[in-house]
């Protein structure tokens, strides 16, 4: 009897989805990420074929570039449309964008330095290396960071969000520099590429949303997605970065009013977009929870731990952990507000990081790099934030401190603002 099946496949794929929402509930009770858990029961299911002697290493390949590409379009445009953009929010938006960008920028350099001599002879190499593993994984923060206040969360997704936009963008303009003449024209070229694609987003972004509420039967919500897919995907052949169309789509649609004002204001729907809105969050959530789930199994299948006790890959590896945290410790101290815990444990590498690891062409790929160094820091990086998470006390939100020596100072303080209350509502 051949066990492998159509039928077999089914109950594997069915298994591995409700196990996967089993971990969903342990992991918001224990603090430790989902992710770990996906990825042992992928190194489990690695040891089971193994025994029974099945290769599946060529459709694994294929699968974990296809379901990492759908995952990430779903994880941002999720991300996004959770994002109400508010003038109070102006600030957590720029803190959060520079964070993630002088993070990206410094770590990336600190790891090449780390990467040049020991690994690579060339500077180039080591940078492009090292840009993988500098981003934070948005598909890990993002379903970790629900028990934390609504500050600290909407910073952590901006951060991450802007962490794999930015990454990606960074990771591709470098390939497109490589045979450059000279650095004046790279840095035109990036220029270019960014003010092309904020363009093209904006656009894209008003077309679609007045494409969407015209949409009226009841079979569309794939029909949308399709439509993202096909845009993310034309946006990769031409290098230009795809999850940005992505972010500002759900930024748009979930904040139209803001977008469409004055005689625009005309143009929309509110009933339709609304509707739409809430159909795309269920869909998002939904099939980024199908899509995390089975690349972070497949991507467990596909880890060799042969050169993980390397001394000297354990010890480059401790050195990116050690640049990652203290440069993270100082850009929180500078620009992430009053209180950086956990925030500070928060940067684990996954699915951008394998991905473009996956993308670096066949001409720059080293034999000296030894990929137990990639598994070391996505696995020590997620331990660290599960610690963090676990270790942190009850969290409350930032608020500005009363200031009382006594209680008649606090009556006083009181009275105050009840006058000033008062004032304002007459004043209106």
């Amino acid at each position: 009897m051949d066990f492998f099946n159509a039928y077999s496949e089914a109950i594997a794929i069915s298994l591995i989805i409700i196990v996967s929402y089993f971990f969903n509930y342990v992991s918001k009770k224990t603090k430790i990420p989902s992710v770990l858990l996906l990825i042992a029961l992928g190194i489990g299911l690695q040891q089971l074929l193994n025994r029974v002697d099945v290769n599946l290493d060529k459709y694994i390949q294929e699968a974990l570039e296809l379901l990492g590409v759908v995952g990430l379009i779903m994880i941002v445009l999720e991300a996004a449309l959770d994002l109400k953009l508010k003038k109070e929010k102006r600030s957590l938006l720029i803190r959060s964008f520079f964070v993630a960008l002088l993070s990206l920028l410094l770590t990336t350099f600190a790891i090449a330095y780390i990467f040049k001599g020991r690994i690579f002879e060339d500077y180039f190499s080591a940078v492009l290396y090292a840009i993988p593993l500098s981003i934070l994984s948005s598909a890990i923060i993002i379903p970790s960071v629900a028990s934390l206040s609504d500050t600290k969360k909407e910073f952590m997704i901006y951060e991450s969000t802007f962490s794999d936009i930015l990454g990606i963008m960074f990771f591709y303009f470098m390939l497109g520099g490589y045979d450059a003449p000279d650095a004046s024209y790279v840095a035109l070229n990036v220029s270019g590429n960014i003010l092309l694609t904020i363009f093209l987003s904006v656009v894209i972004s008003y077309a679609m949303v007045l494409m969407f509420q015209k949409l009226k039967a009841k079979v569309k919500l794939f029909f949308l997605i399709a439509v993202l897919v096909l845009l993310y995907a034309t946006g990769k052949m031409f290098h230009l970065s795809s999850l940005l169309i992505i972010m500002v789509f759900g930024l748009v649609l979930n904040n139209y009013s803001i977008f469409f004002r004055g005689k625009l204001s005309k143009w929309i729907e509110p009933q339709s977009l609304n509707e739409i809105t809430e159909d795309f969050h269920v869909v998002t959530m939904e099939t980024a929870f199908v899509v995390r789930t089975f690349f972070f199994v497949i991507f467990g299948m596909t880890l060799n731990f042969s050169g993980i006790t390397e001394i000297s890959s354990l010890l480059i590896a401790l050195g990116i952990l050690v640049a990652t945290y203290a440069i993270r410790f100082v850009m929180l101290k500078a620009l992430g507000g009053k209180s950086i815990l956990p925030q500070l444990w928060i940067a684990p590498r996954g699915l951008i990081t394998v991905l473009l690891f996956f993308s670096i062409p066949v001409q720059f790929q080293n034999e000296n790099f030894n990929p137990a160094i990639l598994l070391i820091v996505i696995l020590s990086t997620s331990f660290i934030m599960s610690g963090g998470l676990i270790a942190k006390k009850e969290d409350f939100e930032e608020k500005d401190e009363l200031n009382f020596k006594d209680w008649d100072e606090l009556d006083a303080e009181l009275e105050g603002l009840l006058k000033k209350e008062g004032k304002d509502k007459l004043a209106q």
